[in-house]
């Protein structure tokens, strides 16, 4: 088992050594086009701005690894270059700080669990801000039935027994609450998505309006 490790992490330091540890001079952030500002290199060995790849990832689904826009393979890393380390500008700090949390949420094993229990309202805030989102390719319906599954499991730990099950089961009731609440959000995002349309169509209106007189 020890021989297996050393293997393994000799060919990953074999593999990071092909990588380059500074972004190349003449390319830039795939993701905004620009020069790269706080750059990172993904585990698949592709530069990106810091911000941009976090960005990124916030239109993704909040549970999963970003996928590199590149070559499609998960970003489990993301590795800043070393330089950025001494800098000690506001902006940059707090890109680096992001960029070591989603490492830690990916890391796998114990840390990893443990570090997403630690983020739970993160992962709670953004997965609520994508169900409101009707142009979220993601449902999150799959993270809203586990999440009903362990109040579930709580509630039953516990000795209160005031909800009315009619037979079906707490976890059912859970399970059928988590996929309403799914629906109905979606529903009301529908709604302020069309409010906002109607209200940009109105401003547009008055401003031909305003133009024509």
């Amino acid at each position: 088992m020890e021989t297996e490790v050393k293997e393994r992490n000799v060919e990953e330091s074999r593999g990071n050594k092909r990588f380059t540890e500074t972004p190349p001079d003449d390319d830039c952030c795939p993701i905004c086009f620009g020069s790269f500002t706080v750059p990172c290199r993904s585990n698949c060995g592709h530069w990106y701005c810091g911000s941009c790849i976090l960005q990124f990832w916030n239109y993704s689904s909040a549970s999963m690894p970003c996928k590199c826009p590149m070559c499609a393979c998960k970003i489990v890393n993301l590795m800043p270059e070393a330089s950025l380390q001494q800098q000690e500008d506001q902006e940059v700090t707090q890109v680096l700080k992001s960029v070591q949390r989603y490492n830690l949420l990916f890391v796998g094993g114990t840390l990893g669990y443990i570090q997403k229990l630690r983020q739970l309202p993160f992962f709670m805030k953004k997965i609520f801000q994508g169900l409101m989102d009707p142009d979220a390719n993601d449902t999150y319906i799959a993270e809203m039935r586990l999440f009903a599954m362990v109040l579930s499991i709580i509630y039953r730990a516990t000795p209160f027994d005031f909800l009315p099950t009619g037979g079906v089961g707490i976890g059912r009731v859970f399970d059928f609450a988590a996929i309403t609440l799914v629906l109905i959000l979606r529903l009301v995002g529908i709604y302020r998505r069309r409010r906002l349309m109607r209200r940009v169509r109105q401003v547009a209106t008055v401003e031909l309006l305003q133009e024509g007189t």
